[in-house]
């Protein structure tokens, strides 16, 4: 009984290989369990990748942490006293993970990580978490490369609950990064928001600009989708076809003339 209570317990940690990952690269590493003071039965131990996440279901908008995928790696075994246990493990990534970084600066409000637990008489121990960083892939990377190129600021990063209509998403949420326009934008748009939603083959490129209200109407947002390959991402002029849109939506300013 006192075992059940985490007196005297196993205790469970952690170890990854590699804390910065790319979209659907694995995470590799190992689960160190240390026995207690007594024999344990031990039900499973299994690794989750939770995030924190967005709501607006709510009439005030609620912002919690979300398990978006599990997987057990060992058990059941018993554990002896005095006997500790390395368990190896390989986890697959979803495509979707949202980044937490872009051109290595970190994003204000992402957090992401990998928690462990350990179940022992129907008692379960979620005390590990470890931290993880998501890397942009190339095809990201080369989009939001176009961002700054254009003079576009950083805002904020959140993951919102939801989903992106005809989209390929399967995760029961999408990322929105923000920017603030340059000056030659200000005077149309007040921000613009930009989410992937990404396969192993390609990856949905959604942006919604905040139109300023001008002599046509009011303020809006306005949306346009990209769905392109890996490989072509990399090769397009993403500079280019982002100026392309807001000049169309913003009575050509003086955008990015690369």
């Amino acid at each position: 009984m006192l075992g059940a209570l985490g007196v005297g317990a196993p205790s469970v940690d952690t170890v990854l290989a590699a804390h910065r990952v790319q979209p659907g690269a694995p995470l590799t590493g190992e689960v160190r369990v240390k026995a207690g003071e007594y024999d344990a039965d031990i039900e499973y131990v299994a690794l989750g990748l939770i995030a924190r996440v967005e709501s607006e279901r709510t009439e005030s908008e609620r912002i919690g942490t979300m398990e978006f995928l599990r997987s057990e790696v060992a058990g059941p075994f018993r554990l002896r006293k005095n006997e500790d246990r390395v368990i190896p493990f390989q986890l697959p990534t979803p495509w979707e993970m949202p980044v937490t970084e872009i051109q290595g600066r970190r994003l204000n409000g992402m957090a992401l990580g990998v928690r462990t637990e350990l179940a022992i008489a129907s008692a379960v121990d979620k005390g590990d978490l470890d931290p993880l960083d998501i890397v942009p892939l190339d095809s990201q990377e080369a989009v939001l490369r176009a961002f700054s190129e254009m003079g576009f600021r950083f805002r904020s990063a959140d993951l919102e609950e939801g989903y992106i209509r005809n989209s390929k998403q399967e995760l029961p949420f999408y990322q929105e990064i923000e920017f603030y326009p340059p000056s030659h934008y200000a005077g149309g748009i007040s921000e613009i928001e930009l989410t992937f939603v990404t396969t192993a083959a390609d990856l949905d490129i959604v942006l919604e600009a905040d139109k300023r209200a001008d002599y046509r109407g009011p303020s809006r947002d306005v949306y346009k989708r990209f769905r392109v390959s890996h490989q072509d991402a990399v090769k397009r002029n993403w500079a280019a076809e982002i100026d392309k849109w807001l000049g169309s939506i913003a009575g050509r300013p003086r955008g990015y003339k690369g």
